[in-house]
C-alpha cells in the first residue's frame, strides 16, 4: 500500500448544506479560507462578536496540531488517526508527520461533505507511505475502527488525533465513551491528543455561544480544564499535561501571537496509553 492515494469506502454523492451553518466551514473562514458560505461567515461575525480573538484561536489550535503530530513523529509515532479531520489547510497532519518520518500511515476521518470534496488535498502521501480519508460520523466510533483497520496495523501504536472536535459532541452523545471505545482498540503505546474550547474563562460568554449554536441546530460543548481531563482519565500525560493550547510544547514551533494578555479559552493534551 506504499504511496497508496485514495478514498476508503463507498463515495456517496455530495450534496452540501448552505442552509444554515457548518463548524468546518465556519473554522476555514477564521483561517482565511475560501471554502465557505455567506451563512457560515455571518455566523463567524457575529461570534467575534463574543471574542474578537476567533480568527486567533483558530490559529492557535491549528498551530498546537502541527506541534503535537511533530512531537509523535519525533518520538517514534508512525500512525495517525485523524478524525474530525475538517477542510484541507495545508501544512496538513500527514505533511508535518511524513516530513519527520515519509513512513507515516495517515487516516483522515470526517462527515462533512464538503471535506469529502476536498479529500484529494488530503491524499498527496510521500512515496514511503500512506494517506486515505473515509467518511464517517466520530459518533460511530466502531465503523471508523473497522475500516481504518484497512490502513493502519491495530497491533501496532497509533496517534489518535481528536483536535477541535469533541466541544461538538455533548455529554449525552457520549463524548467520552467515544473516546473510551477508540483508545480500548489502540495497541500499548498509542496516544490520545485532543484539543477543546475551554469554559473557564468567559462562562457567560460559552453559554451565548451554545444559545447560538443551538438555535440553528447545531451542538456546542464548551467544557472546563477538569472535564477535559476526564478525557484523559487512565492514560499518561505528557508533560506540560493539560494545558493552554498556546503553553503546549512552544519549543516545537508555530507560535500564534494573539491580541491583548487574555489566554486565547483552549485546552490541549496529549497522553500515552501504557
Amino acid at each position: 500500500m506504499t504511496g497508496q492515494d485514495r478514498t476508503t469506502g463507498s463515495s456517496p454523492s455530495i450534496e452540501i448544506d448552505t442552509s444554515k451553518p457548518h463548524p468546518a466551514r465556519m473554522y476555514d473562514w477564521f483561517l482565511g479560507g475560501k471554502d465557505n458560505y455567506p451563512v457560515d461567515e455571518e455566523m463567524a461575525k457575529q461570534l467575534l462578536q463574543l471574542d474578537p480573538r476567533g480568527r486567533e484561536m483558530a490559529r492557535v489550535n491549528r498551530a498546537v496540531m502541527h506541534r503535537a503530530t511533530r512531537w509523535l513523529a519525533e518520538h517514534g509515532i508512525r500512525q495517525f488517526l485523524d478524525i474530525g479531520t475538517g477542510i484541507p489547510t495545508e501544512p496538513n497532519l500527514h505533511q508535518i508527520a511524513q516530513a519527520a518520518a515519509p513512513e507515516s500511515r495517515i487516516v483522515y476521518c470526517d462527515y462533512d461533505p464538503i471535506v469529502l470534496a476536498h479529500a484529494e488535498a488530503l491524499l498527496r502521501s510521500t512515496p514511503e507511505g500512506v494517506t486515505e480519508y473515509i467518511q464517517a460520523d466520530a459518533r460511530d466510533p466502531e465503523s471508523i475502527l473497522e475500516r481504518a483497520g484497512k490502513v493502519l496495523d491495530f497491533d501496532r501504536p497509533i496517534a489518535l488525533s481528536l483536535v477541535a472536535l469533541l466541544h461538538f459532541v455533548g455529554d449525552e452523545e457520549g463524548a467520552y465513551e467515544i473516546v473510551r471505545s477508540l483508545m480500548d482498540r489502540l495497541a500499548s503505546g498509542s496516544y490520545l491528543v485532543l484539543s477543546h474550547v475551554a469554559r473557564d474563562f468567559d462562562p457567560e460568554g460559552a453559554d451565548k455561544a451554545v444559545a447560538m449554536y443551538k438555535a440553528r441546530g447545531l451542538t456546542l460543548q464548551p467544557r472546563s480544564r477538569e472535564e477535559v481531563v476526564r478525557f484523559f482519565e487512565g492514560y499518561e500525560l505528557v508533560e506540560p499535561g493539560v494545558s493552554l493550547a498556546a503553553d503546549w510544547r512552544p519549543e516545537l514551533g508555530e507560535v500564534v501571537p494573539v491580541q491583548g494578555d487574555e489566554p486565547i479559552p483552549g485546552w490541549v493534551g496529549v497522553a500515552r496509553k501504557s
